[in-house]
C-alpha cells in the first residue's frame, strides 16, 4: 500500500540569483493619465497578467524517481536550499528484502522577491530496492494517474473557482553512474512514465566519474533510448526575437542532456570563499562549478527558465491526453448503458414506450456531446504534436503521440 505523508515548510529567504528582467517589446510602460496622449492603454495587459499572477502564488510539484544512494535527496536540498529529510531513517537489510515502493509528499513554501511558489516534492522511498523489481513502476504510475483523475474531478464539479493542482508536473529519473550504459529496468520505467509525465534524466553521483566517462556514458544512455523509441522531455525551440545569450544559454542545457550532477549539505571554505561541496583526500568537488557538476545547468532549466514549459506540457498534452481517455470511457458506458435500456424496454411490457423514447433520446443526446468533445480534443492533440514536429525538425518525433 501507498504510505502518504505530508510535511510542510516555511522558507521566507531563498538565496537563488535573482531573475533577470522581463524582456519587453516596445518599451511599454504604464501611462499617466493624459489625455492629449495618443494612448488606448492595452500595453498594459503584461502587467496586470503579472500582479495578478504574483497575487494568486503559482504551484509546482516534482517527482524524483530512482534507487536508494544516488543522492536524491540531498539533490533536492541542494536545489531549494532546504531541508526536506532530516527526520528520514533507513531502513535495514532485512527489511528490503520484500520492501515495496511508497509514496512520501511533501510541500513547501518559498517567498523571493515578492513571488511565492507552493513546491511539493513526490518522493519513491523503496523503488528498486526490493529484490524482484517487476512492479517498482506501479506506485508511481498510479499516483500519477490519480492527481489526474482528482483535477478532472474537481474540474468536472460546480465549484472551479479553487481548484487545487497536483498534477506531476516534472519527473527527476534518476541513473546510477556505475555500469555501461542504461538498466532494463529504468527502460521499463521510462516506457510507462513517458506519456503521462515530462521526464528529465539526471545521473546521480557523477564525481565518481571522470570527465571522458560521463561524456561516454551520456552518448549511450541517449543511443539506448532512441533504440528503445523512449521520448523524453523535449526542450521548446527560442523564438526568433530572443536574444543571443538566451539563445545560447538554451544551446548549453540542451548539449548537455541528461544532467550528470552532484548534490551536497555542507559548506566548505576553500581559499576563502565558502562554496557548497564535497570534501576528499584529493581536494574539493564545487557543487555550484560547471567544471565539476551540471547542477547549475539543472536548477537553470528547472527553476529559471522552464517550469512555466514544464507546467504547459503537463496541462496541453499529458493531462488531455488523460481527459481524452476518461471521456471516451463515459461515452462508451453510455453506450452500454442506453443499449441495455433499450434491450430491456423489448422485453419489459410494463414499462410506457414514450418514457423509454425520452431516455433514449437523451442518452443518444449525452453520447453525441461525449464524442463531440473526444473529437475535439483529438484534433487538438494532433495539431500540438504537428507544432512540435516542426519546431524539432524531426521525424522521429511522431512516435511520441500519446494514442487515445
Amino acid at each position: 500500500m501507498s504510505k502518504f505523508s505530508d510535511n510542510k515548510y516555511k522558507m521566507r529567504s531563498l538565496e537563488l540569483p535573482p531573475p533577470p528582467p522581463p524582456h519587453r517589446k516596445g518599451g511599454a510602460k504604464t501611462p499617466s493619465f493624459d489625455r492629449d496622449r495618443d494612448y488606448i492603454g492595452f500595453a498594459t495587459l503584461p502587467e496586470q497578467v503579472h500582479r495578478k499572477s504574483v497575487k494568486r502564488g503559482f504551484e509546482f510539484t516534482l517527482m524524483v524517481v530512482g534507487e536508494s544512494g544516488l543522492g536524491k535527496s540531498t539533490l533536492v536540498n541542494s536545489l531549494f536550499l532546504g531541508d526536506l529529510y532530516n527526520e528520514r531513517v533507513i531502513s535495514k537489510v532485512e527489511e528490503r528484502i520484500e520492501k515495496t515502493t511508497r509514496i512520501e509528499k511533501k510541500t513547501m513554501d518559498i517567498e523571493e522577491q515578492g513571488v511565492r511558489v507552493r513546491l511539493t516534492i513526490i518522493d519513491t522511498p523503496g523503488f528498486g530496492d526490493s529484490v524482484n523489481c517487476e512492479d517498482s513502476w506501479r506506485m508511481c504510475t498510479s499516483y500519477i494517474d490519480e492527481q489526474f483523475r482528482q483535477y478532472f474531478t474537481d474540474e468536472s464539479g460546480l465549484n472551479r473557482r479553487n481548484i487545487q493542482d497536483n498534477r506531476v508536473h516534472c519527473c527527476l529519473y534518476f541513473i546510477p553512474p556505475y555500469g555501461h550504459s542504461i538498466r532494463q529496468m529504468d527502460l521499463d520505467m521510462l516506457r510507462r512514465l513517458q506519456k503521462k509525465v515530462n521526464i528529465v534524466l539526471v545521473i546521480g553521483k557523477a564525481d565518481c566519474l571522470t570527465k571522458t566517462e560521463v561524456q561516454k556514458l551520456k552518448k549511450r544512455i541517449l543511443s539506448d533510448l532512441e533504440d528503445n523509441h523512449i521520448h523524453l522531455y523535449q526542450f521548446p525551440e527560442c523564438d526568433s526575437d530572443e536574444d543571443d545569450e538566451f539563445k545560447q544559454q538554451d544551446r548549453e542545457l540542451k548539449a548537455c542532456l541528461p544532467f550528470a550532477v552532484v548534490g551536497s549539505n555542507v559548506i566548505l571554505e576553500v581559499a576563502g570563499k565558502k562554496v557548497r561541496g564535497r570534501q576528499y583526500p584529493w581536494g574539493v568537488v564545487d557543487v555550484e562549478n560547471q567544471e565539476h557538476s551540471d547542477f547549475i545547468k539543472l536548477r537553470t532549466m528547472l527553476i529559471s527558465t522552464h517550469m512555466q514549459d514544464l507546467k504547459d506540457t503537463t496541462q496541453d498534452v499529458h493531462y488531455e491526453n488523460f481527459r481524452a481517455q476518461c471521456i471516451s470511457q463515459i461515452s462508451q458506458h453510455a453506450l452500454r448503458e442506453r443499449n441495455k435500456l433499450k434491450r430491456d424496454s423489448v422485453s419489459s411490457n410494463g414499462l410506457d414506450q414514450n418514457e423509454t423514447d425520452r431516455l433514449l433520446l437523451q442518452k443518444d443526446e449525452e453520447i453525441r456531446r461525449m464524442q463531440d468533445m473526444l473529437t475535439q480534443m483529438q484534433e487538438k492533440l494532433k495539431a500540438t504534436h504537428l507544432k512540435e514536429m516542426k519546431m524539432n525538425h524531426s521525424n522521429n518525433n511522431s512516435d511520441s503521440v500519446i494514442d487515445v
